[in-house]
């Protein structure tokens, strides 16, 4: 069984998230820690539980979801894994993080690309792709169907949709996914995404008011 621990990190709020299972092994999904004290918060948790981090998972690679990829580089020395067409998102940060203000350790680039189908593993535990792009050119989705969750990153909110103004965003490209390759999953499977609450499959399909 995979147990969940979700962070908000950095200015914009981001939801990083800690997967593991009874093996101790784990999945740092977007980390988003920007702060030393976020940096601090991670650490200590991963530490407490005795976790082995074995998996570096970035949904896309917009700013604020790959802030920490180097410090858990620096720190497990695992490197990101994301699909193909997210690496020119993760390149073109440096161009514009100092513009907004922003210090970023520049990201690690994967080994190991992720296809939009499939499955990644970690311990005992595995999360089957679904690529949902529209937010961003080659987003991924991570579905742990066994326990009944999705990790969304940016695709999917409570009663709202990932923004599709950024470069490589497109409206109807992401209303697409969602209906084609999320709204396929049950009822009540909950959606942790990259901002704020929690959700579920069912309610968004029925009172999401992008999707209506």
């Amino acid at each position: 069984m995979i147990s969940i621990q979700r962070f908000t990190f950095n200015p914009y709020q981001e939801n990083t998230y800690v997967l593991y299972d009874e093996s101790g092994a784990a999945a740092i999904i977007d980390p988003g820690m920007y702060y030393p004290e976020e940096q601090n918060e991670l650490v200590r948790f991963i530490r407490e539980q005795q976790l082995k981090p074995e998996l570096l998972l970035n949904t896309h690679c917009h700013l604020d979801h790959v802030f920490g990829n180097k410090f858990v580089y620096d720190n497990w020395s695992l490197k990101p894994q994301f699909h193909q067409g997210e690496l020119v998102i993760l390149q073109a940060i440096p161009g514009y993080a100092p513009q907004m203000g922003l210090s970023y350790e520049l990201s690690p680039e994967p080994e190991v690309f992720l296809p939009e189908q499939g499955t990644v593993e970690f311990g005992k535990s595995a999360l089957e792709l679904i690529f949902v792009p529209g937010h961003s050119p080659a987003h991924l989705c991570f579905h742990a169907r066994e326990d009944g969750f999705l990790i969304g990153g940016d695709a999917l909110f409570y009663r709202s949709i990932g923004r599709t103004d950024l470069p490589g965003g497109n409206h109807d490209q992401l209303i697409s996914s969602i209906r084609n390759n999320l709204f396929i999953l049950p009822d009540d499977c909950v959606v942790y995404p990259g901002h704020g609450q929690s959700t579920t499959i069912g309610f968004e399909r029925e009172h999401n008011p992008f999707l209506q």
